[in-house]
């Protein structure tokens, strides 16, 4: 295990009727909020009307800011941070899944200086603090809740960029299951998809050898993850399955299971965002295509750690580590398959044709985040193996 730190100041109140107390865990910070929300779902499910009563209550002056999109936009970010220092905003409050969360994050940070937001993004610039920040979780995946990360797509340069800054991470998050309950099944999937996705590159991308501790944290998350992904295409309204995951999704990436891993990197997510930034795929969506292609072109090399998840998280009995990773990645395509996640590009109607603008797109973050093993062809190959056909 490597030296670590592990430092984690964000407040979860976690479980039913916690939405009430957005009101008074946010006066804290200051009397001028900046609600950021989506395209309006939380005003048909009762979240919005739930999270004003206790604003108001509370005495907050309430500036709205709504509009986020599913894949979140630099220019709606650089509006909202107009309207908060115009309005001198003192909170934020995003009510949302990551989307949201990351805007409001980028809106806080960006509100505090005067340079472009995106800057950030580039590594041009260092998050030095932000607007405090609460939130409210209606979608069990991205883990911003809960950590200093934020993703954002320039939609003049479609890149889809990530960072990260221990001054990101929220004051306060409130996790309701049963905010969760409306979530439509196809997004809560993508969710277990991405929250899978976050575990999987600590897992497989660590050069530490021997990480027993972390691997077994890893392996029962996953476990849970998709047992509660199951059990909520049963019964979307299943309060314990919508919990175990919210939970789950938050866990995968806090902090506590990369500590002790040493340098990690993030190369699945760094080709899912060419998808998202050139055709803007659901983020889940495009992992689980991705996924198994990157897995397969990692076991050629190394299949030692790919042999031991299939083992531990699939049950594979077969001695040759080779033959047992093979199936392991198999047994989660398949699992992806049978939650009506895609596995394909043709999946996401993306020809073959556009392998060559993905693999180019993505270099720009594979160089920003210094995974200096992908290149262009590299990133080719591993897409050519999410195509139907498979691998040419």
């Amino acid at each position: 295990m490597q030296n670590f730190v592990f430092h984690q100041p964000t407040k979860i109140l976690f479980g039913r009727e916690t939405i009430s107390s957005i009101g008074s865990e946010s006066i804290v910070f200051g009397t001028r909020a900046l609600l950021v929300y989506g395209s309006g779902s939380i005003r048909e499910n009762g979240i919005y009307d739930r999270v004003m009563a206790s604003l108001t209550e509370a005495g907050l002056e309430v500036i709205e800011y709504p509009g986020v999109r599913s894949n979140p936009v630099l220019s709606h970010v650089r509006e909202g941070i107009r309207v908060a220092k115009e309005h001198r905003i003192e909170v934020v409050i995003a009510v949302g899944g990551g989307s949201v969360i990351d805007s409001a994050k980028a809106i806080a940070a960006g509100a505090l200086v005067n340079h472009d937001v995106w800057l950030f993004f580039k590594g041009k610039k260092s998050v030095a603090g932000k607007l405090p920040l609460t939130c409210v979780l209606t979608l069990a995946a991205a883990g911003s809740e809960m950590n200093g990360g934020m993703v954002l797509t320039n939609d003049d340069l479609r890149q889809k960029f990530g960072t990260g800054n221990q001054h990101l991470k929220p004051q306060v998050s409130i996790l309701d299951p049963e905010a969760t309950f409306s979530v439509p099944l196809d997004y809560s999937v993508y969710g277990a998809v991405d929250a899978i996705a976050h575990i999987l590159e600590f897992y497989f991308t660590t050069g530490d050898p021997t990480t027993p501790v972390q691997d077994r944290l890893m392996e029962g998350l996953v476990l849970n993850i998709m047992e509660a992904c199951e059990r909520i295409l049963v019964d979307p309204k299943d309060y314990n399955a919508r919990a175990d995951l919210m939970w789950c999704a938050t866990l995968a990436l806090n902090g506590l299971t990369g500590a002790g891993l040493g340098p990690v990197g993030f190369p699945m997510h760094m080709i899912e965002h060419s998808l998202s930034a050139l055709f803007d795929v659901p983020h889940g969506a495009g992992l689980s295509v991705v996924i198994p292609a990157w897995m397969t072109w990692r076991n050629e090399q190394n299949p030692l750690k790919f042999a031991q998840f299939a083992r531990r998280v699939f049950g594979v009995l077969e001695s040759d580590d080779r033959l047992a990773a093979n199936q392991g990645i198999h047994s989660l395509k398949s699992w992806f398959k049978k939650v009506k996640s895609p596995v394909f590009l043709e999946d996401l109607d993306i020809a073959p044709s556009a392998i060559d603008d993905l693999a180019a797109n993505a270099m720009d973050l594979a160089r920003l985040w210094r995974l200096r093993e992908y290149d262009q062809g590299i990133i080719s190959r591993i897409l050519q193996g999410c195509r139907r056909s498979g691998l040419r």
